[in-house]
Formats: structure tokens, C-alpha cells, sequence
């Protein structure tokens, strides 16, 4: 083998193994959803809406603009006593008032 044939042998190594890291990220999102309004307080994924910078930072319990990543479909069945529909939601609400 030439010295080329070597360095296009390493370049496709190297790049099948960095492929092979990323898939199960990309597996794992495509498993999941963002699922608002079934974060208790201060446990939430990312993105609480004002007042909070990201996870972990939900003021209330069931707040509607933090959300959690939850198994694909499973959101819409999961309690949230402050939706509207008493189920979490795809996208930010306005908690109802008790």
C-alpha cells in the first residue's frame, strides 16, 4: 500500500467511528419529545420561560412553559393538573387557575 491508500483508510476509519458516537444521540432524540406542563418544581429539562435560564429552574410545579423530554407519544397521556386538558402538551401553555 502506498502512503495515499493508507491516509484515505485512516480519513474513512475516522469518520465511521465519529458517526457511529453520534447515532445514539440522534437515536435518542428521535425517541423522545418535549412534553409541557408534567415538571414538578425545579425539575425541568431546559426552557422554563421568563424568570429561568434552563434545567432545573421552573418556579411552580406543572408549569406551562418548562417541559421535560418524555418517550414519543407518551405526553399527551401523562397528568398535568395545569393543562387544560389535565394531560401534558406539546408546546407552551397558560397554566389554568385552581
Amino acid at each position: 500500500m502506498d502512503r495515499r491508500s493508507i491516509n484515505l483508510a485512516l480519513a474513512v476509519s475516522v469518520a465511521a467511528a465519529v458517526t457511529s458516537v453520534s447515532l445514539p444521540a440522534q437515536a435518542q432524540d428521535a425517541a423522545n419529545e418535549k412534553c409541557f406542563g408534567v415538571s414538578l418544581k425545579g425539575k425541568n429539562d431546559c426552557a422554563a420561560g421568563p424568570g429561568t435560564t434552563c434545567a432545573g429552574t421552573s418556579k411552580i410545579d406543572y408549569q406551562g412553559n418548562a417541559w421535560k423530554l418524555v418517550p414519543k407519544g407518551t405526553c399527551p397521556k401523562t397528568a398535568s393538573p395545569a393543562s387544560s386538558t389535565g394531560f401534558g402538551q406539546l408546546k407552551e401553555f397558560k397554566e389554568k387557575k385552581a
